[in-house]
């Protein structure tokens, strides 16, 4: 027996399955579905029968797909576990049936039936092949965002076949209020035609009531619906509303060090203890604190890149009149005068770290928590935090000086006409830089990853050869410089010690950056020898559960299971979102100079698949490689392309290996852009989507001086 679309019959799911119930009910309706017949569940058309349907339908070519009953319903799709097959020819037609309804009984479909508890037959439905010029797929809502309003329009050239199995992950359109904007770009769709999708899309959405999934096809100029089904799972609309008044970002300063959602405990325990040392760093050094603020908001760290106006009178008073030629030697003279700040004030807090603070904190660090009680392991991690927050501080002041001074040469080198000398060409191959991770680096401050020292990985450094090339070209930008102002006393005697403290500054960060993390092995030892008393009295199920716990939590005796689970979900789901860079306004005084400094401000590029900061000046051209964490550092091969959400100290080695580096974070202060400009690779930073845009393997040309990411037809790694 054959159903055709048009009948009646073949709208009824019971008999025609879900798939192509649904499209003869939009066809009734008059959306754009191809014709086709229906082999109803339970059924067998005889040879002849079929035969005489597939001359009626006229082609050369049929796509045969599954129709099953409990397919494509609002609790539950079955999105992909039936099988389809297409471009058959009509002598094969009867067998691909036939593998249609034999992989209904394959285990994926046996498992999700039993996770989805609906049972049901499976219909086959037979349509000519639609000769596509293009094809993909629109979600009538944010997939990722659950934002209502938004149409997501994914396409690629010809058959929509390796879009939809994953093998491509084709271009990409977000379209709101009827104008469509391309967000990975890839010369498959224009404006009109993305509108075109969504508009059916919308239309289909508007049929049925609920948001839609829809897959589409462009044949001779006319967009062909192929299948609908709504779209399950979809999360709630997320909205990023700043905890408080101003500007917030999330790559500044204990930000840039957390380039995920944080943990439940970690946002409970150790990051007031990192804050209250923060704090404390700054009223030793500044005579009082100023309180910039911090929040979370769906799981991510934002912070206030600058102080409350109206907070700074009162906290100039507390500080006995420190605060304010503070600020102005240590904050606003590094950008200007880099020489001066460092005989001012910086100096002086580089050896108060080096010689009071870092012995202090090594001590510290080397301690054993063996034999600690609970109560004393939780002393432990509240004085770890609290003097890895002042040395965070010291870290921001002194360590931070690093750019600005860079900035500083930058503007003198172009002030003098010496702009074929790169600044970053005067910081490369700086002989006391450290390349290599030592066992306390981390991927996160958040202690739920592990150290460095914790995962099995090839320890690498870069190559000696490469090293003396930097150091060459560093030699090669002073004597340029200093050949080119020797006719300029003045301006070389200006030169002279701004360098020499840029250079200086620049390896302090590095190394004020590097020892951070010296606490957190003793940080995680403490917390999992926590976690084992906890598993112990079936508190925890396993000892790494304890990160989803509170630090009030760490006292209870009843299991936590079922809320640790919750909070789980609800974490790994924040980790999918695209947290936007900066929430909130930016001041009205400052807000441009911050916008601009926090490479917020961006260009536009159509050919581009990403815009970012220019953070390391080049192009470079390698396959793109997806790393999220030191389990995949093995991964990265000499000339790919770096793409991660942010690197730390743990990732320095791989600086070595790269052609060029993308973030998703960070600034012209990050350890990505300053390690790129040591090793002169492009880099482009802060493009917020880098990791979910690029597909691993995919070439690209980054442009670190234009400060964009595009696809490239080129396999091998091209550096200038």
């Amino acid at each position: 027996m054959i159903v055709w679309l048009d009948q009646h019959e073949a709208r009824v799911r019971s008999r025609a399955g879900g798939k192509a119930a649904t499209l003869a009910a939009l066809a009734a309706r008059g959306f754009p579905v191809p014709a086709g017949f229906v082999v109803p569940v339970d059924t067998e058309p005889g040879a002849d029968q079929l035969a005489a349907a597939l001359a009626r339908l006229g082609g050369e070519r049929f796509a045969v797909r599954s129709s099953a009953q409990a397919e494509d319903r609002t609790d539950a799709s079955y999105a992909g576990l039936y099988e389809s097959y297409l471009d058959v020819a009509p002598a094969d037609v009867p067998d691909a049936i036939g593998r249609c309804r034999t992989a209904a009984g394959a285990d994926r479909v046996t498992a999700y039936r039993d996770h989805a508890t609906r049972p049901g037959g499976l219909a086959v439905l037979v349509q000519p092949m639609v000769p596509a010029e293009s094809a993909g797929v629109a979600f009538t809502a944010n997939p990722l965002t659950g934002t209502r309003g938004e149409t997501v329009v994914t396409a690629v050239a010809g058959l929509g076949e390796p879009l939809v199995s994953g093998d491509a992950i084709g271009e990409e359109w977000i379209i709101r209020g009827g104008r469509a904007t391309p967000t990975r770009p890839g010369g498959v769709l224009t404006a009109d035609q993305a509108l075109a999708v969504a508009n059916l899309a919308g239309g289909v959405h508007a049929c049925f009531g609920v948001a839609q999934d829809i897959e589409w096809a462009i044949a001779g100029g006319r967009v062909h619906l192929l299948q609908a089904r709504p779209m399950t799972a979809l999360p709630d609309p997320i909205t990023w509303h700043p905890p408080g008044p101003g500007l917030w970002v999330r790559s500044f300063r204990l930000g840039e060090w957390l380039p995920d959602p944080v943990t439940p405990l970690f946002a409970d325990w150790l990051l007031p203890r990192l804050e209250e040392g923060f704090t404390a760093g700054m009223r030793e050094t500044a005579g009082a604190p100023v309180s910039f603020g911090s929040g979370i908001v769906h799981g991510w760290y934002y912070t206030r890149p600058n102080a409350p106006p109206a907070a700074l009178p009162a906290a100039i008073w507390r500080s006995r009149g420190r605060l304010l030629p503070f600020m102005v030697n240590a904050l606003i003279r590094p950008g200007r005068d880099p020489a001066a700040a460092d005989r001012a004030v910086l100096d002086s807090l580089y050896h108060r770290w080096r010689d009071e603070l870092l012995p202090a904190y090594r001590e510290l660090a080397d301690r054993s928590c063996a034999d600690l009680n609970p109560a004393q392991l939780i002393g432990r991690v509240d004085e770890v935090g609290r003097i890895a927050g002042r040395h965070l501080w010291y870290l921001a002041v002194v360590g931070g000086a690093a750019w600005k001074m860079e900035r500083c040469l930058a503007r003198f080198l172009r002030r003098h006409r010496l702009d074929q000398i790169e600044p970053q060409a005067l910081l490369r191959g700086l002989t006391d830089t450290d390349t290599t991770a030592p066992a306390h680096a981390v991927h996160s401050l958040d202690w739920f990853h592990p150290t460095i020292g914790e995962v099995p990985h090839r320890d690498t450094d870069v190559d000696p050869a490469r090293r003396t090339e930097l150091e060459y070209q560093r030699i090669e930008a002073e004597t340029t410089c200093r050949d080119y102002l020797a006719a300029h006393p003045r301006a070389l005697a200006t030169f002279t010690p701004m360098l020499a403290a840029a250079q200086k500054y620049a390896s302090i960060r590095e190394q004020q950056a590097r020892e951070l993390t010296l606490g957190w092995p003793l940080l995680r030892a403490c917390v999992l020898q926590l976690a084992q008393t906890l598993t112990h009295n079936g508190v925890l199920e396993e000892p790494s559960e304890i990160f989803f716990l509170t630090h009030a939590e760490l006292g209870t005796a009843a299991p936590r299971i079922s809320a640790i689970r919750a909070r789980q979900e609800t974490w790994n789901h924040q980790r999918r979102l695209s947290a936007p860079l900066a929430i909130g306004t930016p001041p009205p005084l400052i807000g441009r100079h911050l916008e601009h400094t926090l490479g917020l401000q961006r260009r536009v590029d159509p050919g581009a698949l990403l815009i970012g900061q220019p953070a390391s000046a080049g192009r470079a051209t390698g396959p793109a490689r997806l790393i999220d964490g030191p389990d995949d550092f093995d991964r990265v091969q000499p000339g790919d392309v770096l793409v991660a959400r942010a690197t730390t100290p743990a990732w320095t080695p791989l600086f070595g290996r790269v052609a060029a580096v993308v973030t998703d974070g960070g600034t012209l202060a990050a350890h990505a852009s300053l390690i790129a400009r040591e090793y002169g690779i492009p880099a482009v930073v802060g493009t917020q989507t880098a990791t979910t845009r690029l597909r691993d393997g995919e070439v690209v040309t980054v442009d670190g001086t234009q400060g964009t990411v595009k696809p490239s037809a080129g396999l091998n790694h091209r550096h200038a």
